[in-house]
């Protein structure tokens, strides 16, 4: 099967106050551009039945990581979602990083995405607040900085060392930029130079790039952080260790506004397919593990070694809860980077449709930490 196409980011300079530097993607000429792909072939085919809405297809984007256990179990032909989705058909796209994401769900190439706090956020202010809304989380955890022990043997190691992220902007170059910040060390948000380089690097990539010593560690979600570690790479600091309870969101469901206005319906339905997945998931890890890795076979060009599986998805906690309390301090974090200038993220949210599945299943509602639709 072939593997995914990927592009890079490159500072571009400076943009408009209000907006996140993130470097604008190129597209790709061919296929469905973003820096993704059509999953054709893996595709679910429709249940049958109605139409949610009337709809011949919902198109939903995804990235080939354990952190998006819901939507590589649950999208799958059988799974909770097409059955949810009844006649309509889901079309899938799969993204290598958050920016290349939002980029498409702005161009309609999506109607939903799974996705990151940090592009979701960068989404939101760009646009002027009118892109998108985040609908459910899906995924707490699961992101830790990896490095060569031989080369680094603390956190007070990380001056004049390489460390690589998986994109400009997204939510793993966001918790590093801070965390260093944090340490007094200065790093330009926009190049990655500083006293400790920051190289912008696809997920895929970086094992190959570690390996060959290109870089001293890296800050990434899983399975990227376990894989590092079958090669050699030390878990410095799980990135749960910096927040209250260990809970932080790392993937949530983000909808196109106009979207969710036009098919109310559709978006409930996924949200109904996506809680019944994460309920299937906690009570069947070992199921849920295999049809993950036949999601990254298929995906991603190549199942996961049994170990570096079951390192990873030990590190996830799926959850319908998009923890929005931590997203806002996620907000805080690139403002104070400078890779976001102090917005308003009032609205962000729009947390009904996922709790009325909630009381429909006997659960209770969770909340918008005051960042809801008005």
């Amino acid at each position: 099967m072939p593997r995914i196409r990927t592009l890079r980011s490159r500072p571009s300079g400076r943009i408009a106050l209000g907006s996140l530097l993130v470097a604008p993607l190129l597209l790709v000429a061919a296929g469905c551009g973003y820096g993704s792909k059509a999953v054709e072939s893996g595709d679910p085919k429709a249940v049958g039945g109605k139409k949610v809405d009337g709809l011949d297809q919902v198109k939903v984007g995804y990235f080939p990581n354990v952190t998006h256990a819901t939507p590589l179990v649950g999208l799958r032909s059988g799974g909770q979602i097409p059955k949810e989705l009844g006649g309509t058909k889901v079309k899938t796209q799969v993204f290598n990083a958050g920016p290349s994401a939002i980029e498409a769900l702005n161009a309609k190439a999506v109607d939903m995405t799974w996705v990151g706090p940090s592009p979701s956020i960068n989404g939101y202010v760009k646009s002027g607040g009118k892109n998108l809304r985040i609908v459910a989380g899906a995924t707490s955890g699961g992101a830790s900085l990896v490095v060569n022990p031989k080369k680094i043997h603390s956190l007070e190691d990380l001056k004049g060392k390489k460390i690589a992220t998986p994109q400009l902007g997204n939510t793993q170059d966001v918790a590093l930029l801070h965390y260093l910040k944090t340490k007094g060390i200065k790093v330009d948000p926009e190049t990655g130079q500083g006293a400790t380089s920051v190289l912008r690097q696809d997920n895929k990539e970086i094992p190959t790039t570690f390996q060959q010593g290109g870089i001293d560690g890296a800050w990434v979600p899983e399975p990227t952080a376990s894989n590092l570690v079958s090669k050699g790479g030390k878990v410095l600091l799980n990135e749960k260790k910096l927040w209250k309870g260990g809970k932080f969101v790392t993937t949530n469901l983000v909808v196109r506004q106009d979207f969710l206005k036009k098919h109310p319906d559709a978006v409930e339905a996924v949200l109904r397919g996506s809680v019944k997945t994460n309920a299937w998931i906690r009570s069947h890890p070992d199921a849920a593990k295999k049809y993950i890795n036949e999601a990254l076979r298929r995906d991603a060009g190549k199942p996961l070694p049994g170990k570096v599986l079951d390192a990873a998805f030990a590190q996830i906690d799926v959850t319908d809860d998009p923890l929005a309390a931590t997203l806002r301090k996620q907000a805080d974090h690139a403002s104070s980077v400078g890779l976001l200038k102090k917005a308003d993220l009032s609205g962000i949210y729009d947390l009904t449709p996922l709790n009325r599945v909630l009381k429909s299943e006997g659960r209770p509602a969770v909340t918008d930490a005051g960042l809801g639709r008005k």
